[in-house]
């Protein structure tokens, strides 16, 4: 019979929900080793064998949540042996699966042995006072040994009788452990009184009312890598020490057994150390070791060859298999650590809700479970670098570190606000904001274009000297950023063995990084001033540059530089942020749009003149000797495909010469993070990133993926000759059409665009369906066209919106305060969306390359489109522009009464 008693049953409970969680963890991570027999005997891929791994993941991540919540409503212990006989009926199940299908079907149900961790957290936080919750969940967490177990015994049982026993012993093991549990395992204090008092437990959305807050996800991601991690490297390191070091499967599955024995047992040590040391420290500890070891694991086996005097020098550097085993231990030390203080946190600073925080950050952490194996077999398959995964890993940690460093700084602040608000942010760039310091003549002190005297004496001739300056630099910015989307389609051509999905990859990732560092770029002029940061933000370009003139000269050049360079093209796309918030600091309210849509329209004009300008730059030796030799060609024509990068360079350096010589710095245009950061609270921000992304999104999409696309659906034809015309048009559309929206609202102009893009790719559809080039090229001549317009009329509507929220949300302003507030809000919505949107330069050719991969065409990926547009409309009609709607009363003011006073874009 279960004991009763506090005492007594808090060490019986504890010892029995241990037990049981490092059963469930054996089952949990099964397929680690019956994996790699069941991948022999189907021959699957290393993409499918990661996705095997990670679906028992995957279940037991998402119903980690719910049974968290459930074992708060019901009890843990009636909760527990429920998930547990469940689970052994579809482990069991296993040994009836014939196909991969049925593997895969199996596997959802083996994963509800993950979720008995979140079951775990709730029961055992019951039974004990908070200044031992750490070393008490430290000893329940250390039930990840299971993972230990399967990988050290199950290789025994499977050479002897069969990966069918191994199912089977495990399944009736878990069986036996739920038996015993519901059997000697008492009700917990908390819900031993809750029923002996007849309330009613707490309900779901009570529940999950903190999964509201920044800090409960914050702690999730923490989770992702110490416990997602874990478990991912768990499954993954089986296989990898059989690719690797080609050993045979007993000696991977001990090796990798010590790793998760480290990353189990010493979370009883983890435990301990966050009750006395505190959880922040250990975290601090995890997360910088962790980045250490990682750092050597990622570092691939390199031969060097230096030429010396006396002749080649070379040598090789690797890691060995024992140096390997122990740094993986070590990490695993470190994890078990910073699983101890993850959890930690939760009961503290959510003693009543510990089911669903928990839950979540356990889910979420499963989640990494699950996607890291499979982005494990993606990266290996994209790279051909079996230590891609530890170098994704160690930019995980990174960002985690780098979040979780910036939280406390920000708790610093708070508890020392006074004090600190003196200190500048950054004080190496004190001088750029302060006249008393400066020591060039390029700070503007007192800048004030509102009046109208100075505006006409200097104001307008400075401002717009920094606005064309401007522009040159953001046209060759986007110019470095697409030139992808040229190249790839002569890659093949000059002897490079690159698979379709391998080229739109190319094509993708600068669209990506460029996306990323947008976000970034939005908020580096108030910091290092607008001339400063133009000036090394463009000079950055020369690396991509340089990179793609060197690496296209040597078919030999591995994919994996490729990719680096790709990804270093995101510096051409984050500068648009960075310059959008520049030149608005300039220019008065009634030229600001004007200004910014010239900047923003004839910047985007940097993608048609690279895709004019670099088809016809390699077919001559431009730089002679300087830019090497050309490639021969099969139909026995020569190509300098050198070039795409070199011609840029010349352009680059007089670009960013100018902007040093010629911009100024504002002496006023600065902001704090923090003021800016407040646009995340705001719904509108969030809606205005779907709307802008399905119009900018659209355009940088289209012009990184329409010359790949043209040249694969249409083989016959030399596509790229034309390309260059779509981005041209979506420019000019952009430049010339603010009025637009200006005139009739932006809220109804962006309702049209969406409705005209939708007719526009449904033509696409068609003609693609009947094999017409002129057609399928004229309705993208229309989509890019209206991805313009919708790129004005969405930027008109910002400032509107703000304007309407601002009164309401923040009572009390002043009429100064309240408009700075609204230039505020308005400038890093603008920013931000536009770094969101960005993202569409690698989902765009993404989308073509997996629905050609996939079903053999493009039609999948335009028929997705089509639908997004659907819900870009909708929204936009249903928030701004239906009779009720936020604009629809204004915009219609506005426009009858003086157009002029909107903003464009």
């Amino acid at each position: 019979m279960p004991r009763s008693d506090t005492v007594g049953g808090s060490s019986q409970g504890l010892a029995l929900s241990t037990a049981a969680f490092t059963m469930c963890f054996a089952v949990w991570t099964i397929f680690a080793v019956i994996g790699v027999e069941i991948k022999a005997e189907y021959g699957l891929s290393e993409t499918e064998f990661g996705l095997l791994i990670a679906t028992p993941v995957l279940t037991g991540s998402l119903t980690r949540l719910i049974l968290g919540v459930w074992a708060e409503q019901y009890g843990g212990r009636l909760v527990f042996t429920l998930q547990m006989l469940l689970t052994a009926l579809a482990t069991w199940g296993l040994t009836l699966a014939d196909s991969y299908g049925a593997f895969l079907l199996a596997a959802l149900g083996v994963g509800l042995a993950g979720g008995s961790f979140a079951i775990g957290v709730v029961y055992v936080s019951h039974w004990f006072p908070k200044d031992k919750l750490g070393a008490a969940l430290g000893v329940f967490g250390a039930g990840n040994v299971g993972a230990a177990a399967t990988t050290f015994i199950a290789p025994l049982v499977m050479v002897a009788w069969g990966w069918e026993a191994v199912a089977q012993v495990w399944a009736a093991a878990l069986a036996l452990v739920g038996a015993a549990f519901w059997l000697f395992a008492a009700d917990d204090p908390a819900h031993a009184a809750r029923v002996a008092s007849g309330a009613a437990p707490a309900s779901i959305r009570e529940q999950l009312a903190p999964l509201r807050k920044l800090q409960v996800w914050r702690f999730s991601l923490y989770y992702f890598f110490v416990f997602g991690a874990f478990v991912a490297l768990a499954l993954w390191l089986p296989n990898y020490l059989v690719e690797v070091y080609e050993v045979d499967i007993r000696t991977a599955g001990m090796a990798a057994a010590v790793f998760s024995l480290s990353a189990s047992l010493f979370r009883v040590y983890g435990g301990h150390l966050s009750d006395q040391r505190g959880a922040r420290t250990v975290m601090y500890w995890t997360f910088g070791f962790s980045m250490v070891v990682l750092l050597m694991l990622s570092y691939p086996p390199t031969d060097y060859v230096i030429h010396g005097l006396r002749g080649p020098i070379s040598f090789s550097t690797q890691m060995d298999f024992a140096p390997f085993v122990i740094a993986i231990f070590v990490l695993g030390f470190f994890m078990s650590l910073g699983k101890a203080a993850v959890f930690k946190h939760i009961p503290v600073y959510y003693p009543d809700n510990v089911g669903a925080v928990g839950g979540l950050v356990g889910m979420v952490g499963g989640l990494g479970g699950f996607a890291l194996p499979i982005l494990f077999g993606t990266l290996l398959d994209l790279t051909g670098i079996y230590t891609s995964c530890f170098a994704f890993l160690f930019l995980l940690v990174g960002g985690a570190l780098v979040w979780m460093h910036l939280s406390v700084r920000a708790m610093e602040r708070t508890a020392g606000a006074e004090a600190l608000d003196a200190l500048p942010a950054l004080p190496e760039m004190r001088e750029i904001h302060d006249p008393a310091l400066h020591t060039e003549t390029r700070l503007l002190v007192g800048w004030d274009p509102e009046d109208e005297a100075f505006w006409e004496r200097a104001g307008r001739r400075i401002a717009r000297r920094n606005l064309w300056i401007s522009i040159a630099c953001l046209l060759f910015a986007f110019s470095v950023w697409m030139v992808w989307s040229v190249v790839v389609a002569e890659l093949p051509r000059v002897g490079f063995d690159f698979t379709p999905s391998q080229l739109f990859w190319l094509a993708s990732l600068p669209g990506l990084s460029g996306a990323t560092f947008r976000i970034f770029y939005s908020f580096m002029v108030p910091i290092f001033g607008g001339r400063l940061w133009t000036t090394v933000s463009t000079a950055s370009l020369l690396l991509p540059a340089f990179g793609i003139g060197y690496a296209v000269q040597n078919p030999e050049t591995p994919y994996f530089i490729f990719l680096v360079l790709a990804l270093l093209c995101g510096f051409g796309g984050g500068n648009f942020a960075s310059s959008m918030a520049n030149i608005g600091f300039f220019f008065p309210k009634k030229e600001k749009g004007a200004a910014l849509g010239k900047n923003a329209g004839l910047g985007n004009l940097g993608v048609s003149v690279m895709q004019f300008l670099v088809p016809v730059v390699i077919t001559a030796g431009v730089f002679g000797a300087l830019g090497g030799p050309p490639r021969p060609l099969p139909d026995g024509g020569e190509i300098w495909l050198q070039n795409a990068g070199f011609v840029w360079v010349p352009f680059i350096v007089v670009s960013s010469i100018a902007a040093w010589v010629g911009m100024n710095d504002i002496a006023d245009a600065k902001a704090s993070f923090s003021e800016q950061a407040v646009i995340f609270q705001r719904k509108h921000n969030w809606i205005m990133c779907l709307l802008y992304t399905g119009t900018f999104g659209s355009f940088i999409g289209f012009s990184a993926g329409f010359p790949l696309l043209a040249k694969s659906q249409f083989p016959e034809i030399d596509s790229l000759q034309f390309v260059f015309l779509g981005p041209l048009v979506g420019a000019l559309s952009r430049a010339w059409t603010g009025w637009v929206a200006d005139k009739y609202g932006g809220a109804r102009v962006t309702v049209w665009v969406f409705a005209s893009m939708i007719l526009a790719a449904l033509g696409v559809l068609f003609f693609l369906s009947i094999g017409s080039f002129l057609g399928f090229f004229a309705m993208f001549m229309a989509l890019f066209f209206f991805t313009g317009v919708g790129n004005a009329s969405t930027f008109q509507m910002i400032p509107n919106i703000v304007g309407d929220y601002v009164p309401r949300l923040v009572p009390g302003l002043t009429p100064d305060e309240a408009r700075r507030q609204v230039a505020r809000e308005s400038a890093a919505i603008t920013a931000f969306t536009s770094a969101i949107a960005a993202y569409g330069a690698f989902f765009i050719p993404k989308a073509y390359g997996s629905s050609i991969s996939m079903t053999g065409g493009a039609e999948a990926a335009l028929w997705g489109f089509v639908a997004f547009y659907v819900v870009c409309l909708a929204v936009t009609w249903v928030w701004y522009d239906r009779p009720g709607g936020l604009l629809h009363a204004l915009e219609r003011r506005r426009g009858a009464a003086s157009p002029g006073d909107a903003q464009p874009a």
